[in-house]
């Protein structure tokens, strides 16, 4: 099957619900735009402050609009907020492979458990709607926290890309670790350990 860029997609459990992101999603996610500047250290596109946080979503859209992205807005069910954000990104529907990133969440929502009910909704969707081969992932090398959340998930470390890309604001330019999980890992192994630990 086919991502349908246009279609109102809406992945849910008990505990998270992830609809497409909107331009009205700038209201829900204000306050921690606002309040938590720390969510974009190693962002290439910063989302603090209102006007920020319009851009991003614009960008968001946009890609959308032009079928590279499929940005989604999450809400979590537990505490009846928006939780943050996170896309599908760089999709190949001929060669079945996109990526899964630009993730972010408020800080009361980080180590609850929350990613990881995303994460299993995201990759069982690419895999077994989508018929993808491969889910890509990647992260600023620095970022040891996001590449430990990766790796719980099942994410096997490809290599690094070194001076990938200059950072947002900077002369200094990061490295790029990589990693993935393939379709065979997913039903193998990924699936069943990553839904043990819901």
């Amino acid at each position: 099957m086919s991502l349908d860029f246009f279609q109102n997609t809406i992945l849910e459990d008990e505990m998270v619900l992830l609809r497409p992101l909107q331009a009205t999603d700038v209201d829900n996610l204000l306050d921690i735009s606002l309040n938590e500047p720390e969510t974009w250290e190693y962002s290439l596109v910063r989302a603090n402050g209102k006007e920020n946080l319009e851009n991003y979503i614009q960008i968001a859209l946009k890609a959308r609009e032009n079928k590279t992205e499929f940005p989604f807005v999450v809400f979590d069910k537990k505490s009846g907020k928006y939780a943050g954000s996170t896309r599908f990104y760089d999709i190949n529907i001929t060669f079945k492979t996109l990526q899964l990133g630009y993730t972010w969440y408020g800080k009361e929502f980080r180590g609850t458990g929350l990613n990881k009910h995303c994460k299993y909704l995201l990759l069982q969707y690419a895999f077994e709607t989508l018929g993808m081969e491969r889910v890509e992932f990647r992260a600023d090398n620095n970022n040891l926290k996001s590449i430990a959340a990766m790796k719980s998930i099942g994410c096997k470390v490809e290599g690094v890309l070194r001076s990938h890309m200059p950072t947002l604001g900077s002369e200094v330019r990061r490295d790029s670790i990589i990693l993935s999980i393939l379709k065979n890992e997913w039903f193998d192994e990924v699936k069943s350990n990553l839904k043990a630990k819901l």
